[in-house]
Order: C-alpha cells, then structure tokens, then sequence
C-alpha cells in the first residue's frame, strides 16, 4: 500500500493518457454504441469489481433500456502488477441461462481474463454474452478475446485512473494516466 505522499508522487510525476473529458465523451459513445445493440434484448449486466465499478457506474445512467445488474470477481493480479492465476471470488447471483449478458470491465489488456469470464458465462447457458471495456491496452499481438465494445485505446504502459489503480491508488481519477517510465 502506498502512503498518501507516494501516491501524490506518483500522480504528479505519471503522463496523461486520457483527460476527465475524453474518457466522460468515450462513455457516451459506448452508451449509444450499447444502447443500440442491445436495446430490445433486457440483458443482464456485469460489472467485474473492482476496476469496473467507476466505468459502470457512469455508464448505466446513460443506459435508457431495462436491464438487470449484477457483478462478478475474478482476478489474475490481486495486489501484483502482472497476472498469475485466474481465482474466481464472486460468481453472478443471476442465473444468466437463455440470457443475454453484457460483461463491463475496466480494461482489456491481455484478454486471459475477460475470455475466462465470457467463456463460463457461455458454460453456464447465456444466450448471448457481449464485452463492454473502457480501454484496451495494445500490445501489438493476438488477444485470445476482443471486446465488442470499447471506449478508447491504450498504449502498453503501466495505466492508472477511472478504475485502474496504481498499489491500490488512484481508482477514482476521471483520467487516465499512466506511471512515468513503465
């Protein structure tokens, strides 16, 4: 964990990658994009906690169809910076069988994540499962998932803000920024 002047220190020495308002107008894009897709489908909506908390909760006011929320935790980081295995924390408390399901997350970096989560929700019955990121980083190589939707793109640095943390920091910045040098 960091101490409050290690965060400071961190912020202020990190490059802007995306400003509070690029990232407010990807979400508006990604709303009407969503919107038009799945409009007529009332489909269940994930959020994977934590990092997608902040991109969901923007996200749903400007929804204007009924869904059904709920969440789901999975992880590969814990506090690590680089992924490990894939531990399931929280399953869906809604049955997804015959559903359409909408998966929203913070970030597609790798894609090991996301395409474990879309692959048990599909085991598990779903109808139809779509992905919705706020950013996918580009590694300049296959990802074993694409996202159906995404709302900006990332350079492969170390990112923080708008959910993405930096040592546990840094989730609740309306920009997105990456740390100095990684």
């Amino acid at each position: 964990m960091l101490s409050k002047n290690e965060a400071q220190d961190i912020l202020e020495s990190s490059d802007l990658i995306w400003s509070a308002d690029d990232v407010a107008a990807a979400v508006d894009r990604l709303a009407g994009d969503i919107g038009a897709a799945l409009s007529e489908r009332h489909p269940v909506v994930l959020c994977v906690m934590g990092g997608a908390v902040v991109f969901t909760g923007n996200l749903l006011p400007r929804l204007t169809f009924p869904l059904e929320l709920d969440y789901l935790h999975v992880t590969r980081y814990g506090a690590a910076t680089t992924g490990g295995t894939l531990n399931w924390l929280v399953e869906p408390r809604h049955s997804v069988a015959g559903r359409t399901v909408l998966v929203l997350d913070d970030i597609l970096d790798e894609g090991i994540t996301l395409a474990a989560i879309k692959e048990r929700l599909m085991k598990r019955g779903a109808a139809a499962c779509y992905t919705a990121v706020l950013a996918e980083k580009e590694l300049g190589r296959e990802k074993p998932i694409a996202a159906d939707f995404v709302g900006l793109k990332l350079p492969n640095r170390y990112v923080f803000g708008y959910g993405m943390d930096v040592s546990g920091a840094w989730r609740n910045l309306p920009s997105i920024h990456a740390v100095k040098g990684k």
